[in-house]
């Protein structure tokens, strides 16, 4: 393993909990589940998707879908796409903007 995989396997270590994992994913599904209900009253209420928003969307849904169910990637740049501070960060702004 490369000393990059290793300190960002570090970086990582702390958010390796699994209520955190839950949470997360638990998350992630109510976030898909208010989407696929009604897609225009969940874009009216974050103020509506622009391109940017709306990638950040999909790939925070998959990154915690990853995430969440435990899988760990072992090649550094795979580590920081999945990253779970990324798609917390994402998922955490969403919801804000949802309420």
């Amino acid at each position: 393993m490369s000393r990059l995989n290793l300190k960002v396997e570090q970086l990582h270590t702390p958010m390796d909990k699994w209520l955190l994992r839950i949470g997360v994913i638990v998350l992630a599904f109510a976030h898909v589940g208010l989407f696929m209900w009604e897609p225009q009253s969940y874009a009216d209420r974050i103020g509506g998707f622009s391109p940017i928003l709306g990638v950040l969307f999909v790939w925070s849904l998959c990154a915690a879908m990853v995430y969440g169910i435990g899988f760990k990637p072992r090649y550094w740049l795979w580590q920081l796409v999945f990253s779970p501070y990324l798609t917390l960060s994402v998922l955490a702004y969403m919801s804000a903007l949802y309420l």
